[in-house]
């Protein structure tokens, strides 16, 4: 890849990773759209760890008060508001992990094609329109439970398919459920950690197991645009949700599924 490639690729990274709008559908697309070269095992571990940073860091005092508190309470034998919440991630990362080991092969042999990500784009975004529209936008963090949990983490396996989105499909479950929009990406933002941990750790596996040179300024380039882009992606939109709404985003996946088609048909 050339700079411009990297710094592209890098802020399409951070900026959909935590968008409703599907970051990997927006990684595959320039190498089937443009003809760019994959960006290969090495820049996809590096924008992990730069989207991964940026979460954590924006969520630095939940994250070491959810995990004190897990540890405390578990040792304890009880459950509080904030281990219980700690819990709900952990139960919500289950679905998705086994769905990944389960079908990994599958999914990259027979789902990352431009016509799967057209109809997913646009088929998720509808569902998007459809929670944002019906669902009640009444109840918090403090009110989830561990099968509210399970449904979302059951939504969020499947985003492993193409141009679905991971926020985008724990959002739309969150808000079905009656959470509010702000209540709905705060939990997927959480569930997003040990995800994205996960699939970071995998792809070290892969690429130590390929071995091979390693353009060390792709990378650093790589992971520090993804994590200033993601931590702005963040902070913006949660910033604006309850005022912009997700109409943008449904809006954003027609028009991008519609350009998709019209390009593949």
């Amino acid at each position: 890849m050339d700079l411009w490639q990297i710094i592209v690729l890098a802020v399409i990274q951070g900026l959909t990773e935590f968008l409703p709008i599907s970051s990997s559908a927006h990684l595959i697309l320039p190498s089937q759209v443009l003809g760019w070269p994959d960006q290969g095992l090495a820049f996809d571990v590096a924008v992990h760890v730069g989207t991964l940073t940026a979460v954590v860091w924006y969520f630095r005092q939940t994250v070491v008060q959810l995990s004190g508190a897990w540890v405390v309470d578990t040792v304890q034998r009880r459950i509080g508001p904030q281990s219980g919440l700690a819990w709900a991630v952990i139960a919500g990362t289950i679905p998705a992990g086994l769905a990944g080991i389960l079908l990994n092969d599958v999914i990259e042999t027979t789902l990352r094609s431009g016509l799967v990500i057209a109809t997913s784009t646009v088929g998720f975004g509808l569902v998007l329109w459809w929670s944002d529209a019906v669902g009640r936008r009444e109840r918090s963090l403090a009110a989830l439970s561990m099968k509210d949990a399970l449904v979302i983490g059951v939504a969020q396996a499947l985003a492993l398919i193409p141009g679905t989105s991971r926020s985008g499909i724990t959002i739309t479950a969150a808000l079905f459920l009656g959470f509010s929009r702000e209540s709905a990406a705060r939990f997927s933002f959480l569930l997003s950690i040990p995800l994205i941990l996960a699939a970071g750790l995998l792809k070290t596996l892969e690429l130590v197991q390929q071995g091979g040179a390693t353009d060390w300024a792709a990378i650093a380039i790589g992971t520090g645009l993804s994590f200033v882009s993601a931590l702005v992606c963040i902070h913006l939109f949660l910033t604006f949700l309850e005022r912009l709404g997700l109409m943008p985003f449904v809006i954003y996946r027609l028009v991008l599924g519609a350009l998709l088609f019209v390009m593949l048909l």
